[in-house]
């Protein structure tokens, strides 16, 4: 059996057995440089040698989970969610049906803006989302909705935005992943190409989003106004923003953006913006380091699998054995490119789903989606359509995905919205069936 293939296969079945993201990437790897004739300290190095890469990407993460904590001490998500609730007087169908859309656009803004101008991730969900949750009752809005509002805006946004997460993904990871592994193939890629590419399967994405407002959720969906919904609304009424921390915070943000376009640098923006937070009274001066090891906490197991991952790809390299996987997959293949495109979508699409972080796919996707997409006859951009939507897919809708996980924080802080069935299975099939189908289209047009 072919390493590479050995490798890869047993690290999705370590992941579907739920076992730790980490320890399945580490052990999948050993075992494929091993079976490959490596020795065991080879294996290691060849592991050692390529954390660089993600580390620097985990740095940043790292960075950016301090920032959203600190954003989130300032309570301008509390007076927001607050807001809202006041509009609920009238009883009117037509006004309710006007805080249900004005609703429904504020999730998708703040998800934009949430990977790229103002890069919390899904710190927002947990403070904005329970204080609603009252709102969402009276409305008999379908949460599977929200869910699939949050999880597709939030996708679409760092996949062809190229600014926060979306440079992190596009410029950092994709970019430098695709020019690493194609410089032996001849191929060369921009900035500019990137997002370009991903046009159309963010496009996919966007229409399961509309299914699944205008059709899958579209009708009323009755639940209980019980006291830990009640409780939610309570906690903002303790919360005071003054006019000076407000004016503070929206110069945190704008610093924050100016300076991450400015450097090119998503670690230098937040750090500037937590520094100015901090010394705005939004936090204590001596609560700094309990602020930044919470953010660091919600963030460490992306920056972790990332690091992990770019070691995992390195292996595969060392083993030598990609070149004659891509040149056995291409012969079996033939001149089939739709068929190939097919299923090369849909194994990253189980891959991903497995530990669900399409950042960490990316690096162990593209020494064999790269060289076979090429070898195939596909485009440059058609290649980079391909390796981006096959990272990409299963990021919305994995148990593990910290896109799920975090719709799930906010929607069920009433206890009446559960993970699996109303979180990861809507978000599926509506983030990622659109998704193939508009990449495969990509695949074959561009």
């Amino acid at each position: 059996m072919n390493s590479v293939v050995l490798a890869i296969g047993l690290m999705i079945f370590l992941c579907v057995a739920r076992v730790p993201v980490t320890i399945a990437l580490i052990a999948s790897a050993l075992v494929g440089g091993l079976h490959s004739g490596l020795s065991t300290q080879e294996a290691i190095a060849a592991i050692n040698d390529n954390l660089l890469v993600g580390s620097q990407v985990g740095m940043t993460y790292i960075m950016v989970g301090a920032l959203a904590v600190a954003l989130a001490r300032s309570g301008v998500l509390d007076l927001l969610a607050r807001k809202l609730v006041s509009m609920l007087g009238n009883e009117d169908t037509r006004h309710q049906n006007k805080v249900k859309w004005l609703l429904y656009g504020i999730f998708m803004v703040a998800s934009i803006l949430s990977q790229n101008a103002v890069p919390v991730h899904i710190a927002f969900i947990p403070v904005m989302i329970p204080p609603l949750l009252v709102i969402f009752n009276k409305l008999r809005i379908d949460r599977r909705a929200i869910a699939c509002i949050l999880a597709c805006s939030m996708s679409s946004s760092y996949l062809l935005l190229p600014t926060g997460f979306g440079a992190i993904f596009l410029n950092e990871i994709m970019l430098n992943n695709v020019n690493d592994v194609g410089a032996a193939y001849g191929l060369t890629i921009t900035a500019d190409m990137v997002p370009k590419a991903m046009f159309l399967p963010v496009m996919g994405i966007l229409a399961g989003m509309l299914v699944a407002i205008f059709f899958s959720y579209r009708k009323p969906r009755d639940y209980k106004t019980n006291e830990a919904a009640l409780a939610q609304i309570e906690k903002t009424k303790d919360t005071v923003l003054n006019p000076f921390q407000l004016v503070m915070t929206l110069i945190a943000i704008s610093v924050t953006l100016v300076f991450q376009i400015t450097f090119d640098s998503l670690l230098v923006g937040a750090m500037i913006g937590f520094m100015i937070l901090s010394i705005s009274g939004i936090f204590r001066w001596n609560q700094q380091d309990d602020v930044f090891t919470e953010g660091m906490r919600m963030m460490v197991q992306i920056a972790v699998i990332i690091t992990i991952a770019s070691g995992f790809a390195g292996v595969l390299e060392a083993t030598g054995e990609i070149k004659p996987l891509v040149q056995a997959s291409a012969e079996m293949i033939g001149d089939h490119k739709a068929l190939a495109a097919a299923i090369m979508l849909i194994v990253g699409l189980f891959i991903t789903i497995g530990f669900g972080d399409s950042f960490a796919s990316v690096p162990i996707l593209a020494p064999i989606y790269i060289p076979l997409a090429l070898t195939l006859g596909f485009s440059p951009m058609a290649a980079v359509a391909l390796l981006g939507a096959s990272a990409a897919l299963g990021d919305a809708g994995s148990p593990a995905s910290t896109i799920t996980l975090g719709a799930t924080s906010g929607l069920n802080a009433d206890g009446q919205h559960d993970h699996v069935r109303d979180s990861v299975i809507p978000t599926f099939m509506h983030a990622n069936f659109g998704m193939i189908i508009f990449a495969w289209i990509a695949a074959m047009i561009l």
